[in-house]
């Protein structure tokens, strides 16, 4: 059986995407931590951070940059944001699945009114 974000990704789960290419989705948290809370997801099935191999280092790249894409699309730039890599039970994550959180908009609309 698939993970969550690997149904998500294949569609066999709704998102409320906001963002997907090749390599990545992105779609908002369903339980947010903040107004605005987007997950940024691999396609690739990576467990977490801390099993991740060189040769999938360049994906890193790929979710920063996307991230902060995404932000100055939600006008998190001028405001802050966070971004997040939970790692591990023990970091806090509950889906494993490589994935980053961008947070912000605590002075924004609430995150049921973006896209």
């Amino acid at each position: 059986m698939s993970c969550v974000f690997c149904q998500i990704i294949k569609k066999e789960l709704p998102s409320e995407t906001v963002f997907e290419d090749d390599n990545l989705i992105v779609f908002k948290d369903i339980k947010p931590s903040a107004p605005i809370d987007l997950l940024v997801v691999s396609k690739k099935h990576i467990k977490s951070l801390i099993v991740m191999e060189k040769q999938d280092n360049s994906l890193l790249k790929e979710m920063v940059w996307q991230a902060k894409l995404l932000a100055v699309k939600f006008d998190l730039d001028q405001s802050g944001y966070r971004i997040l890599f939970n790692c591990g039970r023990g970091g806090g994550q509950v889906i494993d699945h490589l994935h980053l959180h961008l947070m912000g908009g605590w002075n924004k609309t609430p995150v049921n009114n973006i896209v």
